[in-house]
């Protein structure tokens, strides 16, 4: 599939932007989660709303960046989102901002992603090389779309580094040594080598067990944030995730 990514600065383009992040939030698009007016301001103050499309024209992710404090060469991803049918376009996107940023001095990108979705994770440490370098417990407080109402939004800061090689990503080793902690599933949650290295699970697919039992959602909220707070309080950070969902954490500072 072909994919084109442009900034978009017109009333209609914006607009659809908006949107298409209702559809991904499942809101309906008189409550968007990123209304076409707050897009619009993030735009005008220096930010760039990036969007992918097909050949037909069709609309398939998007993604929006804003800058950092005055004086640092850091940018802050606002959102980006692209369907989940259509595979290889959040990494078009990304690179896009990636490259718009860097073409304006960037060195690192920032943003925050649900710890418990674990295909985001591997997305964001892995095929993208970033690292988990923040755990913010109930950033939002209560959120009403469809996707987490219901739950408390933890987030994890993902830092980036834009002069990164491609060639210095790789897969995590296997999670081995004592288990710490028990999931809600009975099976391990956490495990530690002994040497350093933490390793954490999440459950497969966080957004169908939290529709089905949300009070079970809750508890593997509570037993991932206890980890990981008490992980990056010891100078720990996200550097992996494995394709059955374990994150590697690996002290970073002491």
């Amino acid at each position: 599939m072909t994919v084109t990514v442009r900034t978009v600065h017109d009333v209609a383009g914006i607009a659809a932007v908006a949107d298409f992040f209702c559809d991904v939030w499942r809101t309906p698009r008189s409550m968007p989660p990123y209304p076409a007016e707050v897009l619009h301001s993030l735009e005008h103050a220096g930010g760039a709303v990036h969007a992918a499309y097909n050949t037909g024209g069709e609309l398939l992710g998007a993604a929006v960046a804003v800058f950092g404090e005055p004086g640092t060469r850091d940018c802050y991803s606002f959102v980006a989102a692209a369907r989940t049918s259509d595979r290889g376009v959040g990494f078009v996107v990304k690179r896009a901002q990636r490259d718009w940023a860097v073409q304006r001095g960037a060195r690192t990108m920032r943003w925050t992603f649900d710890p418990l979705v674990g295909r985001n994770a591997r997305f964001n440490l892995v095929k993208l090389g970033g690292t988990g370098t923040e755990y913010l417990v109930d950033f939002y407080g209560p959120m009403a779309d469809g996707l987490n109402d219901g739950d408390e939004s933890d987030r994890l800061t993902v830092t980036w580094d834009l002069t990164r090689s491609d060639a210095e990503l790789h897969e995590p080793a296997r999670p081995t040594g004592e288990v710490l902690a028990t999931a809600p599933d009975g099976d391990p949650l956490a495990r530690y080598d002994g040497t350093g290295t933490l390793w954490c699970r999440v459950p497969d697919d966080i957004v169908k067990l939290r529709a089905a039992d949300p009070e079970l959602g809750l508890r593997w909220r509570h037993a991932v944030r206890e980890v990981f707070t008490e992980a990056f309080a010891e100078g720990y950070a996200a550097t992996s995730m494995s394709r059955d969902g374990w994150y590697t954490l690996e002290r970073t500072r002491a």
